[in-house]
């Protein structure tokens, strides 16, 4: 699934986005989320994508040199 662009999206989209895509899936091994997340929340990794300031590649690029 994309995500939604901030010019062409609500911020509840965008915060559905974040939780349909981080969900936890029960199956550690082989989704990655919290290695990604480094145990963080997901709405929190994406606050200024939620609140339409960053677009999600900005917030994803700059997490993964975290």
């Amino acid at each position: 699934m994309t995500p939604p662009a901030i010019n062409a999206s609500s911020r509840e989209e965008r915060m559905d986005y974040i939780i349909h895509e981080f969900r936890c899936l029960a199956d550690c091994d082989n989704c990655g989320h919290c290695q990604f997340l480094h145990g963080r929340n997901a709405l929190d990794v994406y606050r200024d994508y939620v609140d339409g300031k960053r677009e999600f590649m900005e917030v994803t690029l700059e997490w993964r040199r975290v």
